[in-house]
């Protein structure tokens, strides 16, 4: 067999296989590192005193767009779990929670993602994820000004300040750490997601029969 005719063999047998890889790439949405995701968690009430590590939680996202094509749909959930934390010093030092995000829902499946936190509503976080805790600096220093208010700094001073706690609808802001790849039905004809009879999720627009 002539040298020709062994490249003209190679070049058809790598024809459908360049061809399959084509057709992959266009049936998934990549979504690099670095993009930023915006979800709204709705807890009543959590913090460490009314979770334990390792607890789960879900926040809702907003929509993503990239190049014009929506990625991730408006009301898709995030999961995260309480990772770790540490409640305020009863003299000194505040307190601090950190979630740890794992996977994204989406009526297409549940993928696993790597997010950090770089901010929650009405706290500050820092490098490391962590959401801070507040003191009240201020305020303390108006009631030791205070004289008749010092019986009872005395009688709270050893009580812990207060716990970083998320509550009501907090919006929290994420950086994707690695590439995140979803198939292009995740993302296709979804709308926004609405809950349907006995706690199910529909589309926006399906018939709930």
């Amino acid at each position: 067999m002539s040298k020709r005719s062994c490249v003209s063999i190679l070049l058809l047998c790598a024809a459908p296989i360049g061809w399959a890889q084509q057709v992959v790439v266009r049936n998934e949405n990549f979504v690099p590192a670095g993009t930023l995701l915006h979800c709204t968690l709705d807890e009543p009430n959590f913090s460490s005193q009314t979770a334990q590590v390792g607890d789960p939680v879900l926040c809702r996202t907003t929509s993503l767009e990239m190049f014009g094509r929506q990625v991730i749909p408006r009301g898709a959930f995030l999961s995260a779990r309480l990772e770790d934390y540490r409640d305020p010093g009863h003299f000194v030092g505040k307190g601090w929670i950190q979630l740890e995000f794992t996977s994204l829902t989406v009526p297409a499946g549940n993928f696993p993602v790597n997010a950090k936190v770089i901010s929650a509503a009405r706290y500050r976080v820092n490098a490391e994820g962590k959401i801070q805790g507040k003191g009240h600096p201020t305020r303390d220093a108006i009631e030791w000004a205070i004289p008749i208010m010092w019986p009872i700094k005395v009688l709270t001073l050893p009580a812990r300040g207060p716990r970083p706690t998320l509550k009501g609808e907090t919006r929290i802001e994420l950086r994707l750490m690695d590439d995140l790849v979803l198939p292009e039905s995740a993302s296709s004809a979804l709308g926004v997601l609405t809950p349907g009879p006995s706690g199910s999720w529909r589309r926006f627009g399906q018939s709930s029969n």
